[in-house]
C-alpha cells in the first residue's frame, strides 16, 4: 500500500508544482509523479539542513506537503535553469 500512496502522493505534489511553475503543459502523468516524488525527498533534505529535523516526513501531514510542493517548484525551476527554458 506504500508505493501507491507513494505514487498518488508524488502525481498530486507533482501537478500542483507544475501548475505553480507554469509547466503542466509540458508535463504528463509519469512525469508529475517524478517531479512529485523527487521534490518530496528534496524538500525534506532541504528542511532537514535548515531545521536539523532528522525526520521531516514522520506523519503527512500539511507541512509535508507544504514541503513537498516547494521542493518539487524548487526541482522545476533548477531544471529550467539547466534545459534553458522560459516561462512566456
Amino acid at each position: 500500500m506504500g508505493i501507491i500512496f507513494w505514487l498518488i502522493f508524488g502525481g498530486l505534489v507533482g501537478w500542483i508544482a507544475s501548475k505553480i511553475m507554469g509547466t503542466d503543459a509540458q508535463q504528463g502523468v509519469l512525469l508529475n509523479i517524478i517531479v512529485g516524488i523527487v521534490g518530496a525527498f528534496l524538500g525534506g533534505f532541504l528542511w532537514g539542513l535548515i531545521t536539523n529535523d532528522p525526520e521531516p516526513y514522520a506523519l503527512f501531514d500539511i507541512g509535508s506537503w507544504l514541503t513537498a510542493i516547494v521542493g518539487a517548484c524548487i526541482l522545476l525551476f533548477l531544471v529550467g535553469l539547466v534545459t534553458g527554458r522560459r516561462r512566456v
